[in-house]
Formats: C-alpha cells, sequence, structure tokens
C-alpha cells in the first residue's frame, strides 16, 4: 500500500506540471501534504515533517549553492569563465572539448560534493558551450556524470566512507576498485550516452541557454587581454578543491597516525567542510576576481546579487524536494521496502544493489537508501565469503539509480538546464540508471577476480 501510494503521489505531480502547467514549486506542495495525508501521518506532525524536510534540504545546500552562484558569477563576470574556457579550448581543440570537461569535472569531483562541483563548472561549461557553438547539455550531461560516478563511489564523498564504515570494509580498496569501475562507467555514461540521448530528446540539446543557473555563466565577451590570468582565473575556481582536499588529506593522516585531535585539527576540517569552503572561496575571489582586477565593490555586489536572484527559485523548489522526500520517509515508505527482502537467499553483492535501488525508488535520497541498505544487509553478510570493498561499491551503485521526482538531485538537474519533465527523465534518470546498472556489471566483473 506504501508503494502504490507514492506512485499514486508521483503521477499526481507529473499531471500537475506537465499537463495542468502548475508552477513546480506549487505542485511540490501539494503532493507533499496529499501524500503526508494518505502515507497516514498524524494531522499535528504533517507540518513538522515538511518543515523538517524543507530545512534540512535547504540547510544542507542552501549555502553551498548561494555563495557557489556568487563565486560563478564573480569568475564569470571578471572574464575568468572566458579565460579558462579559452585556454581548454585551445588546448583540446574543439572537436575534444566534451573530454576536456569531463576530465575537468572528473578530476574537481574527486574531492567536490556533486552540489559544490556543479555551482562551481556550470559558468565555465556554459562559456565553452557559447564559444564553440555547442549544445550546452551536451557539454552538461558529461559534466554532471563525472560528478556524480565520483560521488557514488569514491572516498571522501560521503556515501561511500560511512558505508565502508559499516561494512568495516578496507576504505583504501574500496577507493582503488571505485577508480576501476568510475572510468568505464564514466565513459559510458556520460559521452557515450549523451550522443544517443541527442537522437532520443533533440529538444533538449536545441534550447536556447536561457536557465538561471547557466546565466550565472553569462557575460559580455572581453578582450582577452583585460581578462585574469589562466593561472589566477583557474587557482579561484579550485580553491574550493584545493581547501577540501587538503582537509580530507590531513584527516586520513591523522586517522592512520592515531593522533588525538586538537584545535589545528579542528581548524582544519573546519576549513573542510562544504560550507565553509564555499565561504572562504568566495572571499578569495572577492580578490582575485574584483580588487585585483579594478572593480569596484559597487559591481562586485551587484554580481553578488544578480547570482542570488537568479536561483531563488531553484532553492525553494531543491527544499520543497526535500520536503517530500521527508514525507515519504516519515510514511514509512523505506521500512516498508525493507521488509519485502527478509530472509532472502540473494548474493550479498545483488542483495545490497537491489535493496539500494529499491529504496532510492521509493524515497529518493541516496544518502538515506544507501545507509539503510547496510543495516539490513549487514546480518545476512554473516558467513557469507563476500568482499566489503566491493559490498560498499554495489550499495553505493544501487542508491543512484533512477533519480525522479522524490530526489533533490533532479531538480537541480531540471533546473539548471533550463528542461521539461520528460527531458529530464529522458536524459537524467536515464543517465543515474546507466550508472548504477553499470556499476553493478563492474563490481560482479571484478568479484570474479578479487
Amino acid at each position: 500500500m506504501p508503494l502504490l501510494i507514492t506512485a499514486l503521489g508521483v503521477l499526481l505531480l507529473l499531471l500537475l506540471i506537465m499537463k495542468f502547467k502548475i508552477n513546480t514549486l506549487i505542485s511540490l506542495s501539494i503532493v507533499s501534504f496529499a501524500l503526508a495525508i494518505a502515507l497516514g501521518i498524524p494531522i499535528p506532525d504533517i507540518v513538522v515533517a515538511i518543515e523538517d524536510g524543507l530545512g534540512g534540504t535547504l540547510a544542507s545546500v542552501g549555502l553551498i549553492f548561494g555563495f557557489g552562484a556568487i563565486l560563478g558569477k564573480l569568475i564569470a563576470d571578471a572574464g575568468g569563465a572566458q579565460r579558462i574556457s579559452t585556454t581548454l579550448i585551445a588546448a583540446f581543440g574543439e572537436k575534444r572539448i566534451q573530454w576536456a570537461v569531463v576530465l575537468t569535472a572528473f578530476m574537481l569531483g574527486i574531492a567536490l560534493f556533486f552540489e559544490v562541483g556543479l555551482v562551481l563548472l556550470i559558468p565555465i561549461v556554459y562559456q565553452i558551450s557559447k564559444q564553440v557553438n555547442i549544445s550546452f547539455l551536451y557539454l552538461g550531461l558529461p559534466m554532471v556524470t563525472a560528478l556524480s560516478v565520483t560521488h557514488a563511489f569514491l572516498p571522501p564523498h560521503p556515501g561511500p566512507t560511512v558505508i565502508a564504515g559499516e561494512y568495516g570494509a578496507d576504505i583504501g580498496m574500496v577507493l582503488i576498485y571505485g577508480f576501476i569501475i568510475s572510468i568505464p562507467t564514466v565513459l559510458i555514461a556520460g559521452p557515450l550516452f549523451t550522443k544517443y540521448a541527442q537522437k532520443f530528446v533533440p529538444s533538449a540539446f536545441k534550447k536556447q541557454n536561457n536557465s538561471s543557473m547557466a546565466a550565472l555563466g553569462d557575460a559580455k565577451p572581453m578582450p582577452l587581454e583585460e581578462t585574469p590570468g589562466f593561472f589566477k582565473s583557474s587557482i579561484t575556481a579550485l580553491f574550493p578543491v584545493l581547501l577540501m582536499g587538503f582537509a580530507t588529506i590531513v584527516n586520513f593522516l591523522q586517522e592512520a597516525t592515531n593522533l588525538p585531535s586538537n584545535l589545528l585539527f579542528e581548524i582544519i576540517a573546519f576549513i573542510g567542510t562544504p560550507t565553509a569552503t564555499m565561504f572562504l572561496s568566495l572571499l578569495f575571489a572577492l580578490y582575485t576576481m574584483g580588487i585585483s582586477q579594478n572593480r569596484t565593490m559597487t559591481q562586485l555586489m551587484e554580481s553578488a546579487e544578480s547570482s542570488v536572484k537568479a536561483i531563488a527559485m531553484i532553492l525553494l523548489i531543491l527544499g520543497m524536494s526535500g520536503a517530500l522526500k521527508e514525507v515519504l520517509i516519515v510514511g514509512g515508505v523505506g521500512d516498508y521496502v525493507a521488509t519485502l527482502f527478509i530472509g532472502s537467499a540473494l548474493s550479498p553483492i545483488i542483495l545490497a544493489w537491489l535493496i539500494a535501488a529499491l529504496m532510492r525508488i521509493a524515497q529518493g535520497s541516496a544518502t538515506v537508501a544507501a545507509l539503510t541498505t547496510a543495516g539490513l544487509v549487514i546480518p545476512l553478510m554473516e558467513g557469507a565469503d563476500v568482499n566489503l570493498a566491493l559490498m560498499v561499491l554495489a550499495t553505493g551503485a544501487g542508491s543512484v539509480i533512477a533519480s525522479h521526482v522524490n530526489d533533490t538531485g533532479f531538480w537541480i538537474i531540471k533546473e539548471s538546464f533550463g528542461l521539461t519533465m520528460k527531458e529530464t527523465f529522458a536524459t537524467w534518470t536515464v543517465l543515474e540508471t546507466l550508472i548504477s546498472v553499470c556499476g553493478l556489471m563492474f563490481v560482479l566483473l571484478l568479484s570474479v577476480f578479487v
């Protein structure tokens, strides 16, 4: 019954947005309240669940998107994005520019959270698409593929790191095996899939780049000699990577050497949190892309204000999608899915992937799906001869499948690229499913040898 109610809720949401053309934020609000009632959440708790979901989502991504949007706009308005894109085009050539974007996104994605990498790269990718006259989505899909794959499979991202701890797997082996399966998965779900997606949903690739997120990278072309140098532009864009990468390395060394925590380690850990990283990077950009470029504070604040206005609706939509996810969790949809696999005799690797996949489809959150799966699968692993690192990767693969309306990531991609619901399903949802299935296939292949 909970799964049927959820399916009807998703259908209602699609009808409101696609058939009746109701604003996405209002549609999400209607469905969140309707599902809360249908799932039997006590009336006094309905508003609490919705507020908790909205607040929790905005708490985790609100400032990241806000600071990231300002950072991206500062880089674009100063000419930094133009300098970076011009240099990459000259280095790789127009015919291979998609590979340059994939490589850049994969390298950044190792250290950065998905949302952070997205807000940093979109202005640069937008500039590249304008200069070489290529579809924004043609470059954007491989970019988000690389970010999603690293987020799902590679420590120090929260999912694989926490699951490794739950399973007792060696984090180093998770990283090594994660790299082995990530590279072919990115190639298949990224550049290869994009070629086929162009044939199935050509309208998505012919759009004018008028989404609010793309607008962050829209700036008047400048004479190249007036733009910041490539090193200055790159170091500004990469500053979050440097901060988070440094904090991650220090954290690993501290754990490896069993050094006690002290004020220095606490400060470094603070710097490495996504919100603090983006804030410090924003302050750095105010100097490198502003003061040192002889831009006035008035000009800088105009860039900041315009960027925040551009993403205001996106933030509210993301918050309400978090409310929908919270309603499904409080309503017990995930708990119901968990009971379906009690006593199963499937292979632990396949079982971990399958439970995580169904949890993801039912309630939306990849992290919740992964952690719930770990709790269910651990008792079933007793006495089984299974590689724990591969179990981590199988769980991570299952947890990213079929992103749809109950997943915040679905709305991030839809709004970032200005897609319709149909186009988002045909590109992002299929892409995430490819990542999940390829991840499982490569894990099973690795299990034959290790």
